[in-house]
């Protein structure tokens, strides 16, 4: 799944966006650029640039992540050679569809390499590093790596082509998401109801959920309440919440994503 994934990115760098002056971000976006100015292969820089990151990587993480990655990477680096004279599926004159097609290839790519376990970029392990020592997250060291080379990609290409790389970015960041949590994302909701035992029973009946009661005690009435706690898919908020505003219209709510869900029994009980 490891090589799969890194051959579609690389299909999506060499059929889509390297012939129309598209990059990406991190390590693949400075192999594109130093590539470009200096006449190396693609292939040989993006290995040879990424090479310390996987080093950090086995220092921190593991060796198996390691080995993962250099799986990852040197199927990147091979698969950019063998494909560099593939046919180019888009032109210039439709920039929309180079950059909605050219996010998903490596979104789609980047996101089955990790999640089986590897990467295809040490940016992102730079990041993760540089986060234990500075005051900021994985997500804003990033964006803000991203932005210098965005920046220096419109000196050699264009502010026009920097521009579209970075939407091209921004899709491929979203298509990883979806592909790493999965099109149902899970979504956590807490209710606090004085009805909380018959909203439990209509989730029950109606959605196949299972759900949690644990006590409370208003703070203003000081009264006894029970909370009810239950974990659904995206697709099952607005059935749920009509549920809710059947049984009381007063209840309160809240409603927060999750990032993973393991154990327990979250699989869905059959209603039919």
């Amino acid at each position: 799944m490891i090589v799969l994934g890194a051959v579609i990115a690389a299909y999506g760098l060499e059929a889509v966006l390297i012939p129309n002056s598209v990059i990406d971000g991190g390590v693949t976006g400075i192999s594109i650029m130093g590539s470009y100015v200096f006449g190396l292969p693609l292939g040989v820089l993006l290995f040879i640039l990424n090479l310390p990151f996987v080093y950090l990587g086995y220092k921190q993480v593991g060796k198996t992540f390691a080995i993962m990655s250099i799986v990852g990477i040197a199927a990147l680096s091979i698969s950019t050679v063998l494909l560099h004279h593939v046919t180019i599926i888009l032109g210039p004159e439709d920039p929309l569809l180079i950059v909605l097609a050219g996010g998903i290839f490596l979104g789609v790519g980047i996101g089955i390499v990790l999640r089986n376990g590897g990467a295809l970029d040490g940016s992102e392990v730079l990041a993760v590093l540089l986060s234990r020592k500075i005051p900021f997250s994985v997500g804003d060291i990033i964006l803000f790596l991203n932005a210098f080379i965005f920046i220096g990609a419109s000196f050699i290409y264009g502010l026009e082509s920097a521009l579209y790389s970075a939407i091209t970015y921004y899709i491929a960041k979203n298509v990883i998401d979806i592909i790493q949590v999965g099109l149902e994302k899970s979504k956590s909701v807490q209710v606090v109801s004085a009805k909380s035992a018959q909203i439990g029973e209509a989730i029950g009946a109606r959605l196949g959920r299972g759900v949690t009661f644990t006590q409370g005690r208003g703070g203003f009435s000081n009264e006894p309440t029970d909370i009810l706690h239950c974990v659904i898919n995206r697709m099952e908020e607005n059935k749920l919440v009509s549920i809710i505003k059947e049984h009381d219209e007063n209840a309160f709510v809240v409603i927060s994503d999750v990032s993973e869900v393991r154990g327990g029994n979250f699989k869905k009980r059959d209603i039919h």
